[in-house]
């Protein structure tokens, strides 16, 4: 070999092992790839970035943008009223939510797919009994089998197209992943839904009864000569850290605050909503000297002509393990939140610390009457969040927003110690407490999906059907060839920013940027690989030592390689690594290369072993109470299946 190909060989497994190794993020990865190839000369610095004008690259931004036009419109929602039965068995239930979407997945980003029906299928595996991860586990799955039926159905395909017209074969249409992508998409849904379902592991699901926050949150009142007297809640912050303790709540006479501000200066007889491990809450109280209240008394006859709003804001005690509040003697269930496009609540209460405590505590008071409630939400962090590696006191949480994180759920295990510091994971579900503009603008601005059933949302009337039909109008000018695909979705999403489908700001929002800069690097390391010639090489070791010339066998062993690469690489990765030796393969057999790069195209898509593989996988992590090993059980028979089924339709459709 030469050294320009060794070179490149090492640059390429070395990133694949840092894909693997998942210490840094895809994108950080795929662009030191980049580099190193254009600091080795292997890339011309001249068309280095000239990637992230790849149609291919285009196409998934465009889709990204597309995608979430559908979700906001309230059009995919409507859809799935109308198409999911009620009061069905589990069976018939899940096998529905998967073959919904799988057909969503087709058409649009099947993240934003499975973020949609989420809810949905853990209110049915309420309705049902089920532990919600049966039910997510089947969901996700189908939601990938669904992205192989189009070309826009998931990135993995339109790189497989690009590197096509690359090789001078031009590009797949519309449809000509769909006699594959549907036969194992048919034959997927069947074997999930009716059967598979049964093998996911029984876990504990990560709803607000789950993490038992009764047990954790405890009123308690400063007594006069307490050590708390005179500090403010920072500094009596800071001591109840040590403790695992934080502060959610603070009650002064008849005003409630929740997420207090933290100059405040605490006084006699105000009690503070304390959140603590119940083994650690005799150390929290004994470092200030202060005691356990076991209700708050209010005296009624004081406020007896107040109306609703204004009993809303009176004492409030503890929160028992179902999420209810108990205020005054009253046990009030808080609402959830019915979106998460609402806008971020303004936390008047923050400003600069007045002279006048008065004065500060009829801010807050504003502040909090705002809103008629306070909500317990649960939220799962979508991967790609600018969330993730990030801690609540990082983003300035309740500062920001004026909310509480109370506990965390990763991959089953709940936990509230050293929330503050605790930096996040994409999967995570987190518990938090605030009025519903708050949490749900939190949810908007870090790409957290809410765990609660919502309304159909159709903000303007018509609007939906119009995004459906322009969304339609791409593809149908995509499938009858008047237009190449990147210009007919850059037209769409142009007319979807004209109409306003979509706000202005929305548009860059929507974009997976993590996604894009991978792919923009990926292709240009790729084009390296086939210009050194080392993809011939590794082909010919590949034909010599295992497919023995066979093209039948060279097929199945691209396939299945794919397959398990995928499972430990991101999936538009693993396609920019794979098209070229599956070309080089083609070429040195002397067979239809197009057999050989739909086997790619397929392969990268089903990554069903581990949660890192793709990113639906990760997103029901924290939601279903997942671990790590517990995706093989549904996803080695998935992958069985997927195998046994294409082959023998690739072989038929695309023959050698």
């Amino acid at each position: 070999m030469t050294a320009d190909q060794l070179t490149i060989i090492a640059i390429l497994v070395c990133s694949m092992g840092m894909f693997i190794w998942g210490r840094w993020r895809h994108d950080m990865v795929a662009g030191g790839a980049l580099l190193a190839c254009i600091l080795t000369g292997l890339v011309s610095a001249d068309v280095a970035f000239a990637g992230f004008g790849h149609p291919a690259v285009v196409t998934v931004a465009c889709v990204l943008v597309l995608s979430y036009g559908l979700q906001i419109t309230g059009a995919v929602d409507a859809l799935a009223k109308k198409v999911l039965p009620s009061n069905t068995g589990p069976t018939l239930s899940i096998f529905a939510l998967t073959a919904l979407a799988a057909v969503l997945s087709g058409f649009m980003n099947n993240v934003g797919a499975l973020a949609l029906l989420m809810p949905v299928s853990i209110q049915v595996a309420s309705r049902l009994g089920l532990p919600p991860g049966r039910v997510l586990m089947p969901l996700a799955f189908g939601s990938i089998l669904g992205g192989t039926t189009t070309l826009i159905g998931t990135p993995p395909n339109l790189i497989v197209s690009g590197f096509r017209n690359e090789a001078g074969l031009g590009h797949f249409g519309m449809f000509d992943f769909t006699p594959v992508g549907l036969s194992i998409t048919l034959v997927g849904i069947l074997f999930v839904g009716l059967i598979g379902w049964r093998l996911v592991p029984a876990r504990r699901n990560a709803e607000a009864s789950s993490f038992e926050t009764g047990t954790y949150l405890t009123e308690v009142r400063i007594p006069s000569g307490s050590k708390a007297v005179g500090k403010t809640l920072r500094e009596v912050e800071v001591i109840l850290e040590k403790a695992d303790a934080q502060i959610v709540g603070l009650v002064r006479g008849d005003v409630r605050v929740i997420a207090p501000y933290s100059r405040r200066v605490l006084r006699d007889d105000d009690i503070l909503v304390i959140e603590a491990e119940p083994e650690s809450m005799g150390a929290a109280l004994s470092s200030l000297g202060l005691k356990l209240e076991e209700e708050v008394p209010v005296d009624e006859t004081a406020h007896e002509h107040e109306d609703e709003s204004s009993l809303d804001e009176r004492t409030e005690a503890s929160v028992d393990k179902n999420g209810t509040r108990k205020r005054g003697g009253k046990r009030v269930t808080p609402n959830r939140p019915e979106t998460a496009s609402a806008a971020r609540k303004s936390d008047t209460a923050k400003k600069t610390e007045t002279t006048s405590d008065e004065k500060k505590s009829e801010t807050e008071t504003k502040s909090v009457s705002k809103s008629d409630e306070i909500v317990i939400q649960e939220l799962a962090v979508m991967p790609g969040s600018t969330l993730v590696g990030r801690s609540a006191t990082d983003i300035e949480l309740r500062t920001r927003y004026g909310i509480n994180l109370l506990a965390v759920s990763r991959q089953g295990r709940r936990s509230i110690k050293r929330l503050r510091q605790t930096t996040m994971q994409a999967g995570d579900v987190l518990l938090m407490q605030g009025v519903p503009e708050a949490v749900a603008g939190f949810a908007g601005d870090y790409r957290c999906v809410p765990l609660a059933a919502r309304d159909i949302r159709v903000p303007v009337k018509g609007r939906a059907f119009m995004a459906g039909a322009i969304f339609l109008g791409a593809i149908g000018v995509t499938a009858l060839g008047v237009l190449p695909v990147s210009v007919a979705f850059a037209t769409a999403v142009l007319i979807y920013m004209a109409l306003k489908i979509i706000p202005m700001r929305a548009v860059y929002e929507a974009i997976d940027w993590p996604v894009i800069i991978l792919l923009g690097a990926l292709l240009p390391v790729a084009g390296a690989m086939a210009s050194t010639g080392a993809t011939d090489v590794m082909a010919s070791v590949l034909l010599d030592s295992i497919a023995q010339g066979d093209p039948v066998i060279a097929l199945a062993l691209m396939l299945i390689m794919t397959m398990l690469l995928t499972d430990f690489m991101n999936n538009a990765a693993t396609a920019a690594v794979m098209c070229p030796l599956a070309i080089s393969l083609a070429a040195q057999l002397n067979v239809n290369p197009d057999s050989f790069l739909m086997a790619v195209a397929i392969g990268a898509s089903c990554a069903f072993l581990t949660p890192i593989g793709h990113q639906n996988n990760t997103l029901i992590l924290g939601p279903g109470g997942f671990k790590f090993g517990d995706y093989w059980r549904l996803g080695l028979p998935v992958d069985i299946v997927v195998v046994c089924v294409s082959l023998p339709v690739l072989l038929w459709v695309w023959p050698l």
